[in-house]
């Protein structure tokens, strides 16, 4: 079956990032169906308005698809209560991957995050055991919506081990879309500005791409992978960052020697066969 032919569900195709997941889908042949639960500014495929809180629509929305890329969530705390943030996240990916368990499709991408080893909106702020922080670091949320996403990651496990499908969650970075590289010189020489996210971002096309690198992987089983920049978001060296903010880490794991990401990436870039294209010093023409 060529890609032309094959149809994917996008969850949350009418925000920030789903957006730019649509647009990559639809230029690379797929036949792509946007869920979501408003209409999207710039209609690129057909937009299904579905609670995915609610089986019944869920399994409708999905029915007749081959894969399906979740990126719906409400993406960060603080935005409503905790216990709202908590039940959207993790009972819309249950839905998800529940019927896409029930209809046989085989292929399952969900949006994880690096929120979920807890640094980035801890209460009691705590640094990394180590760097660059791989898929192997602890995860040690401390509020609803790292606990979500940990919770998604193991609802993905269950579902492989029951049915065998391929779900590939995705741990994202400070996803950027290309309008907010303008915001970068008010922060890359400031280590206090983003020091909670250890500098990482992502660029919405290179997640786009990962996502469908990920449905078009074979024999991943259910696997969480890192996704940002090879790069840090600033002008100050890694270590610099480091011994500024997170003093106390001593365990590094890479030389360091220059802007190396300190959310490790390599893991995806391996399995996945993906490289992240977008800088943002050349977005900035730098």
């Amino acid at each position: 079956m060529t890609n032309k032919a094959k149809k994917v569900v996008v969850t949350g195709g009418s925000g920030m990032l789903g957006r730019w997941v649509v647009k990559h889908l639809v230029e690379h042949g797929y036949e792509v169906l946007n869920v979501d639960t408003r209409q999207p500014e710039e209609p690129l495929c057909p937009t299904l308005i579905v609670d995915l809180e609610d089986l019944g629509q869920t399994y409708g929305a999905l029915a007749g698809a081959d894969a399906v890329v979740h990126m719906a969530a409400i993406p960060r705390a603080g935005m409503v209560p905790p216990e709202v943030t908590f039940r959207n996240n993790v009972m819309s990916t249950y839905h998800v991957l529940e019927a896409a368990s029930g209809l046989g499709i085989k292929k399952a991408v969900i949006a994880s995050s690096e929120s979920s080893y807890g640094i980035c909106f801890a209460v009691h702020p705590f640094g990394p055991q180590y760097v660059p922080m791989d898929e192997a670091h602890p995860q040690l949320p401390q509020d609803s919506y790292g606990l979500s996403k940990v919770v998604g990651e193991l609802t993905a496990d269950m579902f492989y081990r029951r049915s065998g499908i391929q779900i590939v969650s995705l741990r994202l970075g400070n996803v950027i879309p290309p309008e907010w590289y303008e915001r970068f010189p008010s922060w890359i020489n400031n280590p206090e500005e983003r020091e909670r996210i250890l500098w990482s971002y992502i660029d919405t096309r290179d997640a786009a791409e990962a996502c469908r690198l990920a449905i078009e992987a074979e024999g991943l089983g259910s696997v969480a992978l890192n996704l940002g920049s090879n790069e840090t978001s600033m002008a100050v060296p890694s270590r610099e960052l480091m011994a500024a903010r997170y003093p106390e880490v001593t365990d590094f794991r890479a030389p360091l020697e220059g802007h190396e990401a300190l959310l490790n990436s390599e893991k995806a870039m391996k399995l996945l066969g993906w490289e992240p294209k977008y800088k943002w010093r050349e977005q900035l023409g730098n």
